[in-house]
Order: structure tokens, then C-alpha cells, then sequence
């Protein structure tokens, strides 16, 4: 019983105090600010890049940057059924970042596979709530990318 506790002890102090910090946690260093930002592309996906890259603009820095978007998004059927339904998609979103101050190319890809709904309404939301994840991921990979120029 009491060699029971001990490893409960060690294994719950060691877990806390092992200094484990997420990568990703926040982006303090920046020191930067995106002027304009010029979209083409996917329509939808463009809107909720453009509302995630909107908090880091006009802001009281030296860097500025000034930065052409072009964005892809496609939808693949991957499966389909014995009948013909459609069981999977893959949902596959690219983003090429031109920073036109340093003519430095970023690209940035994200992928999902999507199963297909019996509703289509419902499926229509889940897509799109892919997309926001989509673009919130892909801002946060380009504003990463642009602190440590």
C-alpha cells in the first residue's frame, strides 16, 4: 500500500515539474506589423484569413510588411460506397505568402479527411468550421514564420 503511494508521489511530482512548455503557447516576439494584406483565391477561406491577420495590423513597429496571398482550396472525394455514396473527402487548403519587402515565398498547406455527412447542411458547417481551423492555423504558422525575420 505504501509503495503504492510512493510511486503515485513520484510520478505526479516528476509530471509537474518537468518544465514541459508548448511550442506554440503564444507569439510574444512580435515585432512586426502587416500593412496590407492583397487576397486571390478561395473566397471564404480569404475572409477568415483576412480576420485573423486583421490584430496585427497598424501596429507601431519598424517592420512592416506588405504581403500578396493566394490561396487554394480544394475538396477530393477520397471513398465512395458499394452504391456509389461518398464516404470520405479530403479537404485540402494552400496558402503562397509573397512578402513583397523581401520577395521571400512562404508556402503553407493544411489537410484533413472529412467524412461525409447524410446532411448536407450539416456537412456544409463542419466544412466550414475546417476552414476556420484552416486559416487559424495557417495565420499562426505565417505570423511564426514572419518573427523570426
Amino acid at each position: 500500500m505504501i509503495k503504492k503511494y510512493t510511486y503515485i508521489t513520484f510520478i505526479i511530482f516528476f509530471l509537474t515539474s518537468c518544465g514541459f512548455v508548448p511550442i506554440y503557447l503564444k507569439n510574444n516576439n512580435i515585432q512586426f506589423s502587416i500593412e496590407q494584406v492583397n487576397y486571390t483565391g478561395d473566397r471564404e477561406l480569404n475572409n477568415f484569413l483576412k480576420t485573423n491577420l486583421n490584430q496585427y495590423k497598424n501596429k507601431k513597429y519598424e517592420n512592416k510588411f506588405f504581403i500578396e496571398a493566394e490561396t487554394k482550396y480544394e475538396k477530393v472525394i477520397l471513398t465512395k460506397d458499394g452504391s456509389g455514396e461518398i464516404t470520405n473527402y479530403e479537404l485540402k487548403a494552400e496558402v503562397v505568402f509573397l512578402i513583397k519587402s523581401t520577395n521571400k515565398e512562404i508556402i503553407i498547406t493544411e489537410k484533413k479527411i472529412m467524412e461525409a455527412k447524410s446532411d448536407k447542411f450539416e456537412e456544409a458547417r463542419y466544412e466550414k468550421s475546417i476552414k476556420q481551423n484552416f486559416a487559424s492555423s495557417i495565420s499562426y504558422k505565417l505570423t511564426s514564420e514572419l518573427a523570426v525575420n
